[in-house]
């Protein structure tokens, strides 16, 4: 069949050939060569979850600008609009192959899914959402880190975030974590490998500082694909690299073993 010039292309960073954007879309926006391009939350919403199920929760929070940083807001408007987002994280619940849970999804468009007060807190109520309702949280990384223009506020979401999570495990409750390209700086030092199961997209780029950074402050040359998925998942920090076409398959398993009912079944056998 004929392709249409005029079909718009995107060109692969892996494999560096031009693929038609329709191609893309229909197969997950991830190039024949196994490259996995960024998507925005709601279409790793879409992707993962049973259709309709989701609700979004706290859709209306939005962050402020508390330490009247030059140039601010002027940013979180841009971003609102490059986004479509009010924030970097969407939140709510949902259903994965009929498997209830809480879920959120980091939203790459909005300043690089940057951590925020208003991420902490909308990931700190999921959490305790998801507490109250006894149910299993999946949240899907990718972010920069913390938000430096919200200076020592955006930090603290670090603690915040990981005593929710905290509360939720010792209540007996699921996280699953997907760490999507990229995965850093403060988000990364916190909830986003706090999961019971950590997965990962092949080739993210996952870690704290950056690579540059790292090298010039230890003086030493780092391995080849240092903080890619591949090289974390074979020093045991990750426990599996699941390709985007199997995600809510894998994850909607790992659900249904490890939920409630899951678990009781597991027991009762």
């Amino acid at each position: 069949m004929h392709q249409d010039e005029s079909e718009p292309e995107r060109t692969c960073p892996n494999c560096h050939k031009s693929i038609a954007v329709s191609r893309l879309w229909a197969n997950q926006n991830t190039c024949p060569c196994g490259y996995h391009f960024r998507i925005s939350a709601r279409q790793r919403i879409r992707l993962l979850t049973d259709r309709h199920s989701f609700r979004e929760l706290d859709g209306d929070l939005q962050a402020r600008d508390p330490l009247e940083f030059a140039g601010y807001e002027a940013k979180l408007e841009t971003a609102r609009i490059s986004s479509n987002e009010a924030e970097a994280v969407l939140c709510g619940t949902a259903s994965i192959l009929g498997q209830p849970c809480c879920l959120f999804a980091m939203e790459p468009a909005f300043m690089m899914g940057s951590m925020g007060t208003v991420v902490g807190e909308k990931i700190t109520r999921l959490f305790e959402y998801a507490l109250a309702h006894r149910l299993p949280v999946v949240g899907c990384t990718v972010s920069g880190g913390a938000r430096m223009q919200e200076g020592l506020l955006s930090l603290m979401q670090m603690a915040k975030t990981s005593a929710a999570v905290r509360r939720h495990s010792d209540a007996g409750l699921f996280y699953l974590t997907l760490l999507t390209d990229p995965t850093a700086g403060g988000v990364t030092a916190s909830f986003a490998m706090e999961g019971d199961i950590l997965l990962a997209e092949p080739g993210a780029t996952i870690g704290f500082a950056g690579a540059r950074v790292i090298e010039q402050t230890t003086r030493r040359q780092l391995p080849k694909g240092f903080q890619k998925a591949e090289f974390l998942q074979e020093h045991g920090f990750v426990d599996a690299i699941v390709p985007r076409k199997a995600l809510r398959e894998t994850i909607g398993m790992l659900l249904q073993i490890h939920g409630e009912e899951g678990r009781h079944e597991n027991h009762a056998v």
